[in-house]
C-alpha cells in the first residue's frame, strides 16, 4: 500500500511469486491481499500506474489457481476491472492486456458458475487478447478457464465463435493432453449444436491456416 509506485510494483511481483511457491503463509490475510489487489486495477490513473496495475493483475491470477473457490467473493470485483482493460486495449501496455486475459481465464476455471453468465460481453475482446499470447502454462490455465465456461454456458460463446476459433487456432500446439481434449469437445460440441449449414457459415469466415489449425481438434 506505499505511496511510491516502484514500491508497489516490487510488492505485488513478491506476492505473486510468493502465491506460486507458498499459498499457504499468504491465507490468514488472503483478503486485505485480494482486495489491495483489486485497486490497482481500477484506478483513473492505470496509464501511469501500468507497472503496479500489471503485477498486481498476475499476483491475482496466481493466487486464484492457489485458493481455488476461496476467491470467489472478490471473483466479480476483478473481472469488472478486467474487462474494461480488454474491450479499450488499443494503446494499453501490451503485458498488462496479457496478464487480464490470463487472470479472467483463471478466474473462470476455478469460479466458472460466477464468471460464465457473463461471458457474451467480454468473449470477443478477450479471445483476440488471447490470441495474441504464446504457447505457455499461463495460456494452458486461461484456456481450462474457456473450456469451463463453455461447459457452463454454452450459448454464451455463441456470438463470438469466429473469434474463439481464431484464438484455438493461435495454438502451436497443445502440450497438455487433458487441455487438448477439452478444447476437442467444445469444438465438436458447437459443430453438434450448429449443424452443418451453420458451422460451415462460421469456417468459412476463417482464413484457411486458421481451418488447418483447428482440424487438428476436429472428429
Amino acid at each position: 500500500m506505499d505511496d511510491i509506485l516502484d514500491v508497489r510494483q516490487s510488492a505485488f511481483a513478491l506476492l505473486g511469486d510468493l502465491a506460486r511457491v507458498c499459498a499457504v503463509h499468504l491465507h490468514p490475510h488472503l483478503a486485505e491481499f485480494l482486495n489491495v489487489a483489486v485497486k490497482q486495477l481500477s484506478t483513473p490513473e492505470m496509464k501511469k500506474t501500468v507497472s503496479v496495475a500489471n503485477n498486481a493483475c498476475w499476483a491475482i491470477g496466481e493466487l486464484a489457481v492457489k485458493v481455488h473457490q476461496e476467491i470467489s467473493p472478490i471473483v466479480m470485483t476483478v473481472v469488472s476491472c478486467l474487462v474494461p482493460i480488454l474491450q479499450h486495449a488499443e494503446g494499453l501496455n501490451k503485458s498488462l492486456i496479457e496478464n487480464s486475459a490470463i487472470t479472467l481465464g483463471r478466474l473462470a476455471w476455478v469460479c466458472p458458475e460466477l464468471v460464465s453468465p457473463h461471458m457474451e460481453h467480454f468473449m470477443q475482446a478477450w479471445c483476440i487478447a488471447l490470441s495474441m499470447i504464446r504457447d505457455d502454462i499461463e495460456k494452458e490455465d486461461a484456456f481450462r478457464g474457456l473450456c469451463a465456461m463453455v461447459r457452463a454456458n454454452p450459448s454464451g460463446a455463441l456470438n463470438s465463435l469466429v473469434y474463439m476459433c481464431k484464438a484455438i487456432a493461435s495454438w502451436h500446439e497443445i502440450r497438455s493432453q487433458d487441455l487438448h481434449n477439452e478444447v476437442c469437445q467444445v469444438l465438436n460440441g458447437y459443430k453438434q449444436m450448429l449443424g452443418n449449414g451453420a458451422w460451415e457459415q462460421c469456417m468459412s469466415a476463417l482464413d484457411p491456416p486458421v481451418k488447418d489449425q483447428l482440424s487438428k481438434y476436429l472428429v
